[in-house]
């Protein structure tokens, strides 16, 4: 059964297909391939924080569709709610309107408000084509700009720029700011936002990310998963196999130089430097160990420069706000951009691989693909909660090990045949999780982002032999 068209309120129509009409073609031409390194900016400060953001230490993201979650964080004493169209959110018809008719609730609140639209890949097809007026497809990020911003615009929701890889991007997303404030009768710069720091290109030119956005940004926020996904399929074939997850912590010099080149630029900017998220879920019979440990990990953060972080759980609150309200940190010394490079491809040495953490890697992607085909965008998992981030970096991570012919424990190498052996012993052919791993994971190329291939696949699916060499 096809699922209706979504349905969109009158002005957050409008402001959809105004953004659409002035810039489709600029996004259609986005090309992060083909961009040069940009050159470093003159000098500038970030904009000033929004009031109600002045003393939060804690923000509680929320997947946009969850509506008893949102109730739920709306009587929290969280700080701030993020409202969240990108890595927790799976964007069904029926998701994307609940979270769209959700955002009314959220609006009527007195909360400080985040949002994080979707990126700039991403695209929507469950909008009338008429909605828009051009035949063109749906732009998701304007699409979820377009009714966030509508939905308050007397007192604009505060934005999460996501996924980030050149200054072309941040343009974009600049001038549709710009655009939906002149449509809404807002000032120029009326809408502030925290650009994310989520791609390894990101990483590197964070500061002219910044400048781009400068006019309105009031910060950069750490998404270390995606950072690592990005990292992963931009050098992982200019080396052996990338260490499993388990061995990327944050004590790990070249996850410290991602943290501190992410500081040092706010530090210089008058920034605030937001954290990852503490995406965990304490054993109701015995909290306190993991509670512990974010603590520490967010009390790490806050040494660093970070002034405040995202909790995964209600139940994460206390402990992420606690660990932020210490004593100011230093400033981190400076450090050369060479050096910063140098230091963030200093990842361990290549090692035999333990088949375990390839069965844990293939588990991993595939119950999440699971759950995103059933409209659920997170999964709780050995205690963790995964979502499309580390779905992500699980299955980039298969297809490196596999390019790359990574050794495995016992003097096997991780083939295709290897990997599809494994896979089968935990999804058959004709799942729809089977097919999209393997889809992902035998391309000759990473595929970029695996909602849109999803998407893709959809169209012309793999027949039962393609998934056999």
């Amino acid at each position: 059964m096809t699922a209706p068209p979504l349905k969109i309120r009158p002005a957050a129509q409008e402001l959809v297909a105004a953004l659409h009409r002035q810039l489709r073609s600029r996004w259609e031409a986005l090309d992060a391939a083909g961009q040069p390194a940009p050159a470093a900016p003159p000098p500038y400060q970030a904009a000033a924080l929004p009031g109600d953001l002045a003393n939060r230490r804690v923000e509680l993201i929320v997947e946009a569709s969850d509506l008893a979650a949102l109730n739920t964080a709306l009587n929290s004493d969280a700080d701030a709610l993020v409202l969240d169209f990108d890595d927790t959110f799976a964007p069904t018809s029926k998701n994307v309107q609940a979270a769209y008719d959700a955002l009314e609730t959220a609006a009527r609140s007195d909360k400080p408000l985040l949002a994080r639209p979707r990126a700039l890949y991403a695209v929507e097809e469950h909008l009338a084509p008429e909605t828009l007026h051009d035949g063109g497809p749906a732009i998701a990020a304007l699409c979820d700009l377009g009714v966030i911003l509508a939905a308050r615009p007397e007192r604009p929701i505060h934005i999460y720029v996501p996924k980030l890889e050149t200054v072309q991007e941040a343009q974009l997303w600049d001038d549709a700011l710009a655009l939906a404030e002149q449509h809404l009768g807002l000032e120029r710069n009326a809408v502030k936002v925290c650009v994310q720091i989520e791609t390894y290109a990101a990483c590197l030119h964070a500061d002219a990310l910044l400048f781009a956005l400068h006019g309105r940004a009031f910060g950069l926020n750490a998404g270390r998963w995606d950072y690592v996904f990005s990292l992963t399929k931009r050098v992982g074939l200019q080396r052996g196999a990338m260490p499993p997850r388990h061995d990327l912590t944050m004590e790990l010099d070249a996850m410290r130089a991602y943290a501190e080149a992410l500081v040092r630029v706010c530090q210089a900017r008058g920034a605030q430097a937001i954290g990852g998220s503490a995406a965990v879920a304490p054993d109701a019979q015995n909290p306190q160990v993991t509670l512990d440990a974010v603590r520490a990990d967010k009390t790490r953060e806050a040494a660093q420069g970070f002034v405040a972080a995202w909790a995964g759980l209600p139940e994460l609150l206390d402990a992420v706000r606690e660990a932020f309200g210490g004593s100011t940190p230093h400033r981190l010394p400076a450090e050369s951009a060479e050096r910063t490079h140098e230091r963030l491809l200093a990842l361990p040495a290549p090692r035999p691989l333990p088949l375990n953490v390839v069965q844990d890697t293939i588990g991993l992607a595939l119950a999440v693909f699971e759950a995103w085909y059933d409209g659920r965008g997170v999964v709780v998992r050995d205690g963790r909660i995964e979502d499309t981030a580390t779905a992500e970096l699980a299955r980039a991570q298969l297809w490196q090990w596999l390019n790359c012919g990574a050794d495995l424990e016992g003097g096997d190498k991780l083939t295709a045949d290897r990997y599809l052996t494994e896979r089968r012993a935990l999804a058959g052919d004709h799942t729809a999780q089977a097919r999209l791993l393997d889809s992902l994971v035998l391309a000759p190329i990473c595929p970029e982002y695996f909602p849109r291939a999803a998407q893709l696949l959809q169209k012309s699916p793999l027949q039962p032999q393609e998934a056999t060499l």
